[in-house]
């Protein structure tokens, strides 16, 4: 870990403690993986909202985040990069990988397609962290060692297009509309045309409900 973030990496990590409830090596990844992510994408200080004047930061800018798990690295990566699943910007993929693609809505690609960066964990990082403190307990050998081990040790990069409708962007207000079916309110796009109706996703697919009725 370079020694002019190591100070950076210690704060983030006790705030990551506090926010999720304990440190982990999961913390340690996400932590790591969206500081590097901001560095690629040169985005600085996206939580803070005022300037040393304390007026609004002009050169504010935060990420829309997908990421790729439900574990703890998703709360470290919300800490890091001010990224909230309320606020639009942190959005769930749960494909179970350790993993993350960070899209810099000022970096635009073409129509509706913005620049990101993918970043994976790497298996590897587990026998890195295995070979370098082998005196140690497993867990205690990555909690040690994620917060030493340099990127390239730890994570793959990938450049990648996003393409990402405005109704998908932070702050975005749309049209809501009532399912014909349920009469339940339902958010802009969050609904299918059939028949002439539009039904929310639970009437229109009630198979794949991840509920049942009583």
């Amino acid at each position: 870990m370079a020694t002019e973030t190591a100070g950076e990496l210690d704060e983030l990590l006790r705030e990551a403690e506090l926010a999720h409830g304990h440190l982990c090596a999961g913390q340690i990844l996400g932590v790591r993986m969206a500081m590097l992510a901001l560095r690629r994408l040169d985005i600085h200080e996206p939580r803070k909202k005022l300037d040393a004047y304390g007026n609004p930061n002009p050169d504010r800018k935060r990420p829309v985040v997908f990421v790729e798990i439900d574990r703890c690295a998703t709360d470290a990566i919300a800490v890091v990069t001010g990224a909230r699943v309320g606020k639009r910007a942190l959005k769930l993929r749960d494909w179970g990988k350790m993993a993350a693609t960070f899209v810099d809505l000022h970096a635009t690609l073409g129509e509706g397609e913005y620049k990101g960066i993918r970043i994976v964990a790497l298996e590897s990082s587990k026998n890195a962290a295995r070979e370098r403190y082998p005196e140690l307990p497993k867990n205690e050998q990555q909690m040690v060692a994620y917060r030493e081990l340099p990127d390239e040790k730890l994570f793959s990069e990938e450049w990648v297009r996003v393409p990402l409708p405005p109704s998908e962007f932070p702050g975005y207000k749309g049209e809501r509309t009532t399912c014909a079916r349920c009469g339940e309110g339902v958010n802009f796009d969050r609904f299918v045309e059939r028949g002439g109706e539009r039904l929310c996703f639970a009437c229109a697919e009630p198979e794949g409900l991840y509920y049942r009725p009583l």
